[in-house]
C-alpha cells in the first residue's frame, strides 16, 4: 500500500510529514501492528520534504484547517513543518500540530516562537497525571520528558492562542480529573479523548 502524506478526516486535511518520534506509547495503534488512520496507511519510508507536502495541499478554502498529525512527532521534522505552515498561512489557511509537547526538549531550544509565527493552534497529548504512569504508558526516548512536556504546556499559551492539552480516559492509573487540573492551571484547554479512538 502506498504512503500517505495527506490525508482527510471531516472538514480537515492532515498533514503526515514524519514516522519518527520520540515516544514509544503502548496504546498507540503502530505499537500494535497498525500504522493506519481511517483507511489510511501512514507508514513512511523518508522524511517527505516541504515540496512533497506543499504539492499535495489543495485548495484551502475546502478545509476548516490544515492538521499535522501521523504516527511520527511532527516536531522532529521542524524544517518541513515551518516551511509548509507557511505556505498555507499565505494561501490564507489554519494550521493546528498535534504534538508530544518534546518538541523544546528535542531541540534543545525553544521552538514555539518559531511555531507561534505559522501556527494557530497546538494540540499536545499530556497523558498522564503523573510522571510514574507517563513513564510506564509512554515509554519516552529522552530523559527528563515529563518534566518538558510540563513545562511546554506552560509555556504554549503565552506564544499561540488556541491550546488544547488532552489526556486519554481509560488508561491504566491514570486520573483523568488530576490532568484536567494540571492543564487548566497551565492556562490551556482540556480534551478527554476515549482509548482506542484515533481520528
Amino acid at each position: 500500500m502506498t504512503a500517505t502524506l495527506v490525508y482527510d478526516i471531516r472538514q480537515s486535511r492532515y498533514l503526515n510529514i514524519t514516522g519518527r518520534c520520540t515516544l514509544r506509547c503502548q496504546f498507540c495503534p503502530k505499537h500494535n501492528g497498525s500504522k493506519q488512520v481511517h483507511q489510511y496507511q501512514l507508514d513512511l519510508k523518508h522524511q517527505p520534504t516541504a515540496e512533497e507536502v506543499i504539492a499535495l495541499l489543495g485548495e484551502v478554502k475546502d478545509y476548516d484547517e490544515y492538521v499535522f498529525c501521523g504516527y511520527g512527532e511532527p516536531t522532529l521534522n521542524l524544517t518541513t513543518l515551518l516551511k509548509v505552515a507557511a505556505e498555507i498561512k499565505h494561501r490564507g489557511g489554519k494550521v493546528r500540530v498535534n504534538t508530544d509537547g518534546l518538541g523544546n526538549l528535542f531541540h534543545r531550544r525553544n521552538i514555539l516562537p518559531e511555531l507561534a509565527e505559522v501556527v494557530d493552534a497546538l494540540s499536545i497529548s499530556l497523558n498522564a497525571d503523573t510522571e510514574t504512569w507517563y513513564n510506564h504508558h509512554c515509554q519516552p526516548k529522552l530523559k527528563g520528558a515529563y518534566q518538558a512536556l510540563h513545562q511546554f504546556i506552560a509555556l504554549a499559551p503565552r506564544y499561540i492562542k488556541q491550546v488544547q492539552v488532552s489526556a486519554i480516559d481509560g488508561l491504566e492509573g491514570v486520573d483523568i480529573n488530576a490532568c484536567q487540573t494540571q492543564v487548566e492551571a497551565a492556562g490551556a484547554d482540556f480534551k478527554p479523548r476515549t482509548l482506542g479512538i484515533v481520528g
